[in-house]
């Protein structure tokens, strides 16, 4: 088998049987997805996935990272392509080098789709690359791996997208007016449009302006075209914001200072660090707006986006060279939580790339402000240690309920069970050990699993 029933529990004897207790009881439990890259479209046609190669390794940038650091070309994985012209080959070059993975959660993520869903037992190589390449191949075309079948088989409950403000939401539409009873809905992502280092930025806010019939050139029509297209994603369902800015960085100008600051931006003529300071003053009025149209505010801050510029140049954005920086919450959040911080109309969850302010930042903050939550181990950090980190730092001043559960921020759609499965068994163990150590009693414990994996992510994000 390629998993064990008892992955990721602890090694103690009455901690595992406690964490067993607790996984039991919310194993099957419904799939909320509030935050994800996956595709409208996808359920939109309900086509087949093409082949493997597609489905596991060109939309996943944590495969092709890998592969990369290794010397693997992308040339040869055909990532950016349109369509896969050799999938078996790509395939054969992921298989052969399938042991890179050991030892990460990708592994532990692949591992439980090629055998919950496909029944593949034995490891994946280049000996057994054609029998995993015609095995997955075959099932896709099968009425049970269409995408909408998958989603009911994986239980899910709420699936949310991640969109660009101009998006027309065409395929959420088609959705709707299909008739299916499934609740997928679009988050809103505006970093295309208040983020001036954005390529081709000022079209970009023209096309806002199009949209939306509103004068994008001036500071006051761009904010009514901003609230437009919220308003038209939340027709369609839309919970929440999204926002992937380089730092937590914010801002409060007056309005003349952003209307000046504004101008500054929309014709090319501001330097980096008025840039910065745009980035900041949006993330406020963003707040203002959640607090008039009641969409969760999710900050995604700390990633030196595109690190490898030959990659970027090649390949566009988003190609898995992301890394992670130093990230400071208490003094860049002030200014908005000096406006906001005490509303209670308004949500506002943190994530972050930088583990050393957990403890030091991040829990004090939502210890304390109404507003403020705290998001799940993110991107780098979503994996066993990394989840684990988070609760053992955080937990203590935040508690557990000014967390949100967990979210998979994933591209790869035949991930999802795995990393929500990951997600409660390490919670499971987490409270397995508090209850064997006496620092909490079992019904509570199996209370506070219910709310981690079901309760709390609800709530936050009022699904």
């Amino acid at each position: 088998m390629l998993i064990d029933e008892d992955r990721m529990f602890p090694a103690e004897t009455s901690a595992r049987n406690v964490a067993r207790a607790l996984y039991a009881q919310v194993r099957d439990l419904p799939i909320v997805s509030p935050h994800g890259h996956t595709q409208a479209a996808w359920f939109a046609t309900n086509s087949p996935f093409p082949d493997p190669a597609t489905l596991f390794v060109q939309p996943d940038h944590y495969v092709f990272r890998m592969l990369y650091s290794q010397g693997v070309s992308m040339d040869d994985l055909e990532i950016g392509q349109p369509h896969i012209k050799e999938p078996r080959k790509v395939w054969h070059i992921f298989a052969s080098h399938y042991y890179l993975f050991r030892g990460t959660p990708t592994r532990m993520w692949l591992d439980y789709a090629f055998q919950k869903l496909f029944g593949l037992t034995e490891r994946l190589s280049e000996k057994t690359a054609d029998l995993y390449y015609d095995t997955i191949s075959a099932k896709l075309n099968t009425p049970e791996f269409l995408p909408r079948a998958l989603y009911g088989r994986f239980n899910i409950e709420v699936l949310a997208t991640t969109d660009s403000p101009l998006d027309p939401l065409t395929h959420h539409q088609a959705i709707r007016d299909s008739g299916w009873k499934a609740r997928i809905i679009p988050a809103f992502r505006p970093d295309s449009v208040v983020d001036p280092d954005f390529p081709g930025f000022a079209g970009l806010i023209a096309k806002l302006g199009e949209q939306n019939g509103e004068d994008t050139a001036k500071w006051c029509g761009y904010l009514k075209a901003l609230a437009k297209a919220r308003g038209r994603f939340r027709a369609l369902g839309c919970t929440s914001t999204d926002h992937g800015h380089p730092t937590a960085q914010t801002a409060d100008l007056s309005a003349s200072e952003a209307e000046a600051l504004f101008a500054k931006v929309i014709t090319g003529r501001a330097d980096a660090g008025q840039k910065e300071l745009f980035r900041a003053q949006m993330l406020t009025e963003m707040a203002r707006m959640s607090v008039e149209d009641g969409l969760v505010m999710q900050i995604h801050p700390g990633s030196v986006r595109n690190h490898n510029r030959i990659i970027a140049e090649r390949f566009g954005r988003d190609m898995g060279c992301d890394i992670p920086q130093a990230t400071d919450y208490v003094h860049a959040l002030r200014p908005l939580l000096d406006r906001f911080g005490n509303e209670k109309n308004l949500t506002l969850i943190l994530f972050t790339l930088d583990e050393t302010t957990y403890s030091r930042e991040l829990a004090p903050l939502a210890g304390h402000y109404p507003c403020l939550r705290l998001g799940p181990p993110w991107w780098f950090h979503d994996s066993p240690e990394g989840m684990m980190r988070f609760r053992e730092q955080a937990t203590e001043t935040t508690g557990f309920y000014n967390t949100v559960g967990f979210n998979d921020d994933t591209r790869a759609f035949l991930s999802i069970p795995a990393r929500h499965d990951m997600a409660r068994r390490i919670d499971c163990a987490f409270l397995g050990r508090l209850v064997a150590e006496h620092r909490l009693d079992e019904d509570e414990a199996f209370e506070v699993a219910h709310a981690l994996t079901y309760g709390l992510v609800k709530k936050a994000y009022r699904l």
